[in-house]
């Protein structure tokens, strides 16, 4: 995720300090990791520095002073050109749960191999189970629909894979361990 651009993306809608940014991006990224203060301002410093933004004042509401950064047109320019970039595919399989199934694949015996992926797709379906309530919840907001969706259509996938691979888990074993 590009943490400048989202934070470009919120800024389109009027200036904010960077506790509004992070509140934001936490609310509207749900399900995405939460911003540490840090990093929002150390990232809003760089696009400062970058002409992506520029202060717009600062006030001081029963504490201490709150500096709010506003878009410029070079931001915004910025913002268009991400916008309308195709994200490709990922060219490579870089994923935690891929690499740990092929090491243990490789240096476990079988059904240790076949207990792991078992456990592994346990937990996958106990957080698909959660995030299916969380899309039946009443007070779900849109945003946490839309981030629910796109983590159980990945949780279903990783579900299928480990399906077909603890298929073959005694034929890798054969080729692995010939």
């Amino acid at each position: 995720m590009s943490t400048s651009h989202v934070l470009l993306g919120l800024l389109a809608a009027g200036s904010r300090h960077g506790y509004e940014l992070k509140r934001a991006h936490d609310e509207r990224l749900p399900r995405a990791r939460p911003l540490a203060f840090g990093q929002v301002y150390a990232t809003l410093g760089r696009l400062e520095r970058d002409g992506l933004v520029v202060t717009a004042g600062q006030d001081r509401a029963a504490g201490p002073d709150r500096t709010a950064y506003a878009l410029t047109d070079q931001g915004r320019a910025a913002l268009d050109q991400w916008l309308t970039t195709v994200e490709p595919p990922m060219p490579y399989v870089a994923s935690t749960l891929f690499a740990k199934v092929v090491v243990a694949l490789l240096v476990a015996d079988v059904e240790s191999a076949r207990s792991y992926l078992i456990a592994q797709r346990a937990a996958h379906t106990a957080r698909l189970r959660e995030l299916t309530a969380v899309k039946a919840d009443p007070a779900a907001t849109l945003s946490d629909v839309v981030a629910a969706d796109f983590a159980i259509a990945h949780l279903d996938a990783d579900l299928r894979w480990l399906h077909a691979t603890l298929g073959r888990v005694a034929d890798w074993h054969r080729e692995v361990h010939p």
